[in-house]
């Protein structure tokens, strides 16, 4: 995606998020990150974004996939993306809220197809499935990583690749979290990219993709093989 395409889907997407936000009761879209994408902080929002076209961009490289999982799929702000570079996408979350918001603004693609994971647990998503899963800032919030990592790789055919986002929690990075609101606190992080990283190495060859940035890591990106 270049640049114009990328500011285009960028707008489309904040113009849809405040829209949400001004219509939805203070704190219930919060743990889906959704206000990051639409922070009033210049700084912190291309940050929240920088994250994503880090992650469009490696994807884009291997495209096109047959099957893609977004699993936790949040507000939506990947999928439509993921559409155009997959025949098939499953968007899987256990709030669903946040994306029905944003659904109304931008509605899906037709190749996409939404899952409750409160009623659809991932040991019943068929195994060796997918290409590609995405995960974005989202392993930090389960409560069993390892089984969480396990039954994910699972899903993926040979040679298909977990994508992974997450907050390097060390001390800027909470400095940064005190800074962009009460919202961003963290307390719902169950662990950081770090023990995410180790975890997976265990079970998985780890490329690095990036880090942002240096000399002031606050996030980092990587895929796991199978």
């Amino acid at each position: 995606m270049n640049s114009a395409d990328f500011n285009a889907y960028k707008a489309r997407y904040r113009a849809a998020i405040q829209i949400v936000v001004a219509e939805t009761e203070n704190g219930r879209l919060d743990e889906a990150g959704l206000l990051a994408y639409a922070h009033p902080n210049s700084l912190i929002n291309w940050l929240f974004w920088q994250r994503l076209r880090v992650a469009m961009s490696h994807i884009e490289k291997s495209a096109p996939h047959e099957n893609i999982l977004d699993f936790g799929c949040g507000s939506g702000v990947m999928l439509p993306f993921l559409a155009q570079c997959g025949k098939h996408v499953t968007a899987y979350d256990t709030d669903l809220l946040p994306l029905e918001k944003v659904q109304a603004h931008i509605p899906l693609a037709a190749n996409v197809q939404v899952f409750d994971a409160n009623q659809t647990p991932i040991s019943s998503l068929m195994p060796k499935s997918f290409d590609l899963i995405n995960a974005l800032d989202v392993l930090e919030h389960v409560d069993n990583l390892q089984q969480t990592l396990s039954q994910l790789m699972n899903l993926l055919k040979p040679n298909g690749q977990l994508v992974v986002s997450g907050p390097t929690e060390n001390i800027l990075y909470q400095i940064g979290r005190k800074l962009a609101g009460p919202e961003y606190s963290g307390a719902y992080h169950e662990c950081g990219i770090a023990e995410i990283k180790t975890e997976l190495r265990k079970i998985s060859r780890v490329e690095h993709i990036a880090t942002l940035y240096q000399p002031i890591p606050l996030f980092e990106i990587f895929a796991a093989r199978k």
